[in-house]
Parts: structure tokens; C-alpha cells; sequence
């Protein structure tokens, strides 16, 4: 059984930081691209970023520059750190996962948590 769980979210003021984490289980880790998709209501989804255990980090051009993703593959989990956040990247942030090659389309990714909610107060 495939699990995805995000972590990490809440309220904070905008130029805050906040560092979300997804720890997977259920496959093998180290062979699985991870991505990070956000959406706000009444929004498509939308990527935010997206690596495999090789390949340059991606970035949405929204978030490049205030946001970092990293992995951990001893502990199954990949991160976003965001910096300077702003009113706008007020949504709930979703973990995805799929083999292997990172994609920026959600529907390429076959698992997903359940989300964590950011909000940015201005």
C-alpha cells in the first residue's frame, strides 16, 4: 500500500518561510520522481516543483528563486523549503510520486497525498 503524507504547512505572515515535507512508503523510493503541486480554490492545479534522485531540480517560474526542493531517500521523504512567501502561494500543497522520470503534468503522477495547507496573511 502506497502512502504519501505531507507535513509542514500553516499559517504564517507574508516574507515568512515554511519547510513542507512528504515521507512515502509503500514502493521503493530511490526509483520514484517526487513532485510538489499546489492548488488554491477555485484553481486548477498547479506544479510547483518536481526532481528525480538525478535530474536538476524544476521550478515553476511563480516560485523559482524563493523555493528549494531536496530529497532524502535513507528517509523516504522530499522537502520544499519556500522563502518570502506571499499572499498568492496560499493553497493546499500536495506531495505526488511516479516512475521515474519527474513530469510537470499532475495527471503523470499516479500517487498523491492528502495535502497540507499553506496560508499566507498579508
Amino acid at each position: 500500500q502506497v502512502q504519501l503524507v505531507e507535513s509542514g504547512g500553516g499559517l504564517v505572515q507574508a516574507g515568512g518561510s515554511l519547510r513542507l515535507s512528504c515521507v512515502a512508503s509503500g514502493l521503493t523510493f530511490g526509483n520514484y520522481a517526487m513532485a510538489w503541486f499546489r492548488q488554491a480554490p477555485g484553481k486548477e492545479r498547479e506544479y510547483v516543483s518536481a526532481m528525480s534522485g538525478t535530474i536538476t531540480p524544476i521550478y515553476s517560474d511563480s516560485v523559482k528563486g524563493r523555493c528549494t526542493i531536496s530529497r532524502d531517500n535513507a528517509k523516504n521523504t522530499v522537502y520544499l523549503q519556500m522563502n518570502s512567501l506571499k499572499p498568492e502561494d496560499t493553497a493546499v500543497y500536495y506531495c505526488a510520486a511516479r516512475e521515474t522520470w519527474p513530469s510537470l503534468i499532475s495527471r503523470d503522477y499516479r500517487y498523491w497525498g492528502q495535502g497540507t495547507q499553506v496560508t499566507v496573511a498579508s
